[in-house]
């Protein structure tokens, strides 16, 4: 099922798939919930899964300008809200930018959530040289500016050893085409509003140890084996946490890389937490 979720200041797309517990997926800096459509179905054999478009990305409008430094906690706040209007309490995954938001939303509203896995936050603060890599962010937003998207997302590619995305067998699907024809609005709005702030967040460790046991640290196989840097704040922060981490199939966008093995994992994990 598809509707608009009105929140303050902002439409959100939202789809629903699926019965049982509610699972709420919370999509990256790519912008489009959409990057999920691979594991929804084998979810949705099992929970009800709810995806829905961030503020401010295509398909989801702004009523309201960018909230800027506060974009974080509305991101948080309808999160929340879809939560509410869908039960009061929710299993959540959430991935890179998403994840950031799924553990800001554990802190606020412990409440609200049974089990969060966090997939590769890409937290500065929890890398041991936060500063070089937080002036390596500020340069390839310099070069967005300067040169446009494709350049600036090469150099981000390289910066953190981000994999290329498997590529479909066959032709792509019609909603894949219609994602492809969103990414360079999509990216683009990520780079304007998220690509230095988000990555700056700092997280509340001591809140979120009072709810540890909620808390499960992924990455992705392929990214610890080769040592990209989004995987890296979770090692850190399953330390501070006593957690361990659990490993997902492919990189960092092995949801869409190999959709099939990580639905399995990921409803193992929910399963096991719940």
């Amino acid at each position: 099922m598809i509707e608009e979720f009105a929140v303050p200041g902002a439409r959100l797309h939202t789809e629903t798939h699926g019965s049982g517990p509610l699972l709420l997926l919370i999509h990256g800096g790519n912008g489009d919930s959409a990057s999920f459509d691979g594991i929804v179905g084998p979810l949705a054999e099992h929970v009800t899964v709810l995806t829905y478009v961030r503020r401010g990305f295509v398909r989801s409008p702004l009523d309201v300008p960018p909230a800027g430094a506060g974009r974080i906690a509305a991101d948080v706040e309808d999160a929340a809200a879809l939560i509410c209007a869908h039960g009061g309490e929710a299993l959540v995954f959430g991935s890179s930018s998403g994840a950031i938001v799924a553990l800001d939303l554990v802190t606020r509203h412990p409440d609200l959530v049974r089990v969060v896995v966090v997939h590769e936050p890409p937290i500065l603060e929890l890398l041991d040289d936060p500063g070089a890599w937080a002036a390596r962010f500020a340069g390839i937003r310099a070069r967005y500016e300067a040169e446009g998207l494709m350049p600036a997302l090469a150099e981000f590619g390289t910066a953190v050893g981000l994999t290329r995305p498997a590529v479909p067998v066959g032709e792509p699907s019609p909603g894949r085409l219609a994602m492809m024809g969103r990414v360079p609005q999509n990216m683009g709005f990520w780079f304007e509003h998220e690509f230095e702030s988000y990555p700056a967040y700092r997280p509340d460790v001591a809140a979120l140890g009072a709810v540890a046991d909620r808390i499960v640290p992924a990455v992705g196989r392929t990214s610890r084996e080769t040592d990209a840097m989004p995987c890296r704040p979770n090692v850190r922060l399953a330390q501070r946490l006593g957690r361990e981490i659990v490993e997902f199939p492919g990189g960092h966008i092995g949801y869409d890389e190999q959709p099939e093995e990580f639905a399995a994992e990921l409803l193992r994990l929910l399963r096991a937490g719940r």
